[in-house]
């Protein structure tokens, strides 16, 4: 049976959860509706999260993402909705969820929307110096 669009996203237990980890998504082909003239919107999606207790699965990721293509939205709207059925369903620690929406009339629009849990507090960053790769580095 084929695939359907559907706006239920799965989840799944977190593996680690006594962990702080990032899970990057990079959706290039995410499409909707212009609400004001019904053309095709084009966006690539970057969602990056710290879960909690669950995780997004991935085909209802994708069929959740697909349920849009026929839907009218403003691109902040839409944005800030996406982001806010994932924030209900996951409960993550952090979300931000980018929207990189594709030229229309010479202007690209990026919306960038996020979510932080109450009481989270991200551990420091580590910052570790680059490697010298440079053939001279090996003599």
């Amino acid at each position: 049976m084929p695939s359907k669009p559907t706006k239920k996203l799965d989840t799944f237990p977190n593996p680690q959860a006594s962990r702080d980890y990032l899970v990057h998504f990079e959706i290039p082909e995410f499409t909707c509706l212009c609400p004001l003239t019904g053309q095709p919107d084009f966006a690539c999606l970057v969602i990056d999260y710290i879960p909690d207790q669950r995780n997004v699965e991935l085909k209802s990721l994708k069929q959740y993402m697909w349920s849009f293509r026929d839907e009218g939205a403003f691109h902040e709207a839409i944005t800030n909705r996406i982001l806010d059925d994932l924030v209900k369903a996951l409960a993550p620690r952090f979300m931000r969820l980018t929207a990189k929406w594709y030229v229309r009339g010479g202007i690209f629009t990026t919306v960038v929307v996020e979510h932080r849990k109450r009481a989270w507090k991200p551990a420091q960053a580590v910052s570790l110096p680059t490697p010298d790769t440079s053939p001279r580095s090996f003599v």
